[in-house]
């Protein structure tokens, strides 16, 4: 189901949206605060994120450039009052993908999201994150905070693998068997330890990397 993220603190439109775009078949969550609407994406990416401009903790304009810095290709859409040409170009400038001024017809909205949903497909699903590292499945790039980080391909597998897992720590045994194992390189298990080490070093030492001591590693956002 195609999953949207509203981040709007006017109870009344997110509502009016939210149960319209739900009759349509859209999977909709509503968040009051930036804040709130930065620990959903930290932990699921929607299909599409809806964005006022004016939040009580902050600009859609700011939320919207964190976006770009971790997931570039993620269906964004300004719902705003701010018509003025200069905002909608600055909306677009802070990387919007559209740009919807109040008040609007749902109908109308609703045919933009369907046309912005054409062009990027489910960008979300390429996507694998935890807290500022990012990395894009398609491309087979790694980012943090916004900027490529090179690795090898072993570290982006072991990246990777930790990833599709997070939340659940990934055994140093299951580790070997699956990137080197599967490969016919065989090797011992202080091989892990420096690979990680390096990834680690690469990372600028991720709070979200932990070491589960003598049994493996485990993915998960922080507090």
């Amino acid at each position: 189901m195609t999953t949207i993220y509203y981040i709007e603190d006017d109870e009344n439109i997110a509502r009016l949206v939210s149960e319209y775009l739900n009759r349509q078949g859209y999977s909709v969550s509503i968040f009051p605060t930036i804040a709130g609407a930065r620990e959903a994406f930290a932990g699921k990416l929607p299909t599409l994120a809806l964005v006022d401009w004016n939040m009580p903790d902050g600009t859609g304009s700011a939320f919207c450039r964190w976006i770009r810095s971790h997931w570039k290709d993620l269906p964004v859409i300004f719902i705003t009052v701010r018509g003025d040409s200069r905002d909608i170009v600055s909306g677009f400038q802070n990387g919007a993908d559209d740009y919807v001024v109040k008040p609007f017809e749902l109908e109308v909205l609703h045919s933009r999201i369907q046309a912005l949903l054409r062009r990027t497909r489910d960008a979300a699903g390429k996507y694998l994150s935890c807290g500022e590292i990012s990395l894009d499945r398609e491309k087979m790039q790694v980012y943090r905070n916004g900027a490529e980080v090179p690795l090898s391909p072993i570290e982006y597998q072991l990246l990777l693998t930790l990833l599709e897992n997070k939340g659940r720590t990934v055994t140093r045994q299951s580790l070997l068997e699956k990137i080197w194992d599967s490969s016919g390189n065989f090797v011992n298990d202080n091989t892990l330890t420096v690979t990680m080490k390096r990834l680690r070093d690469k990372l600028l030492q991720p709070a979200c990397l932990k070491t589960v001591r003598s049994v493996g590693y485990r993915m998960e956002e922080t507090p």
